[in-house]
């Protein structure tokens, strides 16, 4: 039975920049922390068009929303860093990304470090996570954990409760399944009806009944589940993959290979159909996952660049690797005719060669490990 697609879209994007705050909007941060202590409520800093909640909360920082459509900051405070931290984290709200997407996203973060006078550059940039759901209306649908094909060693957690993170009794209806984690590679199945009605999230019921309404389909009607059940696939990426594995940095990166980054963890995790074949690779995928894959690979088409980063960088590493052994070799076979060495010496030659070239490098002016970071640095072939 096929389901009806509610959304599809980005639920999640994060981005960090390394990059320090402007003393006088430090200033305006403190003083409106300060006001939200006393009152115990978000002092609203204006900015142009650009209006910022900031709350009481952050040790050694300011934490701050620009609205449900907008961002959640996280500033450092200057004058009291955390080591090693970002100076800036920015949290894209879900219904932000559902109504305005990517392009909505990065308009709305220019539009923001304009107003605060926070200079960067796209260098400073990181990704630090990305999620992509599926919104399923499946009334017959219920997870499965044998369903899950995963890669060896993926935690699993099944939940029956939007706040449980595990099962608690057999007899309970699953409400969810989550495999891997959320720093790497992410799979959660949800029940996102029960969500939307514990946590009042309403907005969710205009964006669905605005999707049946465009196909001539009646609005849903949460009160009863047996007709309004959406279960939400989501495919959630971190820093691992996004910056490690993709070398994702910024807009442009995002906007470039994004849709592969979760292409490739469509190809590792699958939702299937259990079978009694030992293989579980041979399962076929259950219908709500080949509807869940088609949507990411058509809607992200555009963000796909067809090859993994990682591919090109270790390619380009390979074929330098083959040029210098090629030239290596050259030079050992002019090294061993000036030393009128023959045919059948020149193995034996190159053997105890390396030993002369070992003490060379040892009585070289310059240590052995700076001179690799040195060429290290050279050949990042990025």
């Amino acid at each position: 039975m096929e389901a009806t697609i509610l959304h599809s879209g980005f639920d999640g994007l994060k981005f960090t920049v390394q990059a320090d705050i402007p003393d006088g909007f430090r200033e305006e941060l403190a003083a409106a922390k300060q006001h939200a202590k006393e009152t115990f409520s978000d002092c609203v800093l204006e900015f142009g068009s650009v209006s910022l909640n900031v709350t009481n909360k952050g040790a050694r920082g300011f934490t701050a929303h620009t609205g449900d459509h907008g961002a959640v900051w996280l500033f450092q405070d200057p004058q009291d860093r955390i080591p090693n931290n970002p100076g800036i984290t920015v949290d894209f709200r879900a219904f932000g990304l559902a109504t305005c997407g990517l392009e909505g996203a990065e308009q709305h973060f220019g539009a923001c470090m304009e107003a605060f006078g926070i200079k960067y550059v796209e260098t400073q940039l990181r990704v630090a996570r990305a999620d992509f759901a599926v919104d399923l209306l499946a009334p017959w649908f219920e997870p499965d954990r044998e369903a899950l094909v995963v890669p060896p060693g993926t935690k699993v957690t099944e939940y029956t409760g939007v706040d449980e993170t595990a099962t608690v009794s057999s007899g309970a209806r699953v409400v969810g399944l989550r495999a891997g984690a959320v720093a790497n590679r992410q799979l959660a199945i949800y029940d996102k009806r029960a969500e939307v009605i514990q946590q009042n999230k309403m907005g969710w019921l205009t964006i669905w009944n605005a999707a049946l309404a465009s196909v001539g389909k009646p609005p849903l009607d949460l009160t009863d589940r047996a007709s309004s059940q959406v279960w939400r696939f989501e495919m959630r990426l971190g820093s691992k993959q996004l910056r490690n594995r993709f070398e994702m940095r910024n807009w442009q990166d995002v906007r470039n290979i994004i849709g592969d980054a979760f292409t490739d963890a469509l190809g590792r995790i699958r939702y299937c159909i259990p079978t009694t074949d030992s293989n579980r690779a041979r399962w076929p995928a259950h219908e709500n996952w080949q509807q869940f894959e088609a949507v990411v690979g058509n809607d992200l088409l555009q963000n796909c660049a067809g090859v993994l980063p990682c591919d090109v960088i270790q390619a380009n590493r390979a074929a330098k690797m083959r040029e210098l052994d090629a030239q290596l070799a050259g030079l050992f076979v002019t090294r061993a005719a000036i030393s009128e060495v023959s045919a059948d010496e020149l193995e034996g030659f190159m053997e105890r060669h390396t030993e002369v070239l070992v003490r060379l490098i040892k009585e070289h002016s310059a240590p052995a490990k700076e001179r690799l970071a040195k060429t290290r640095g050279r050949y990042r072939l990025i």
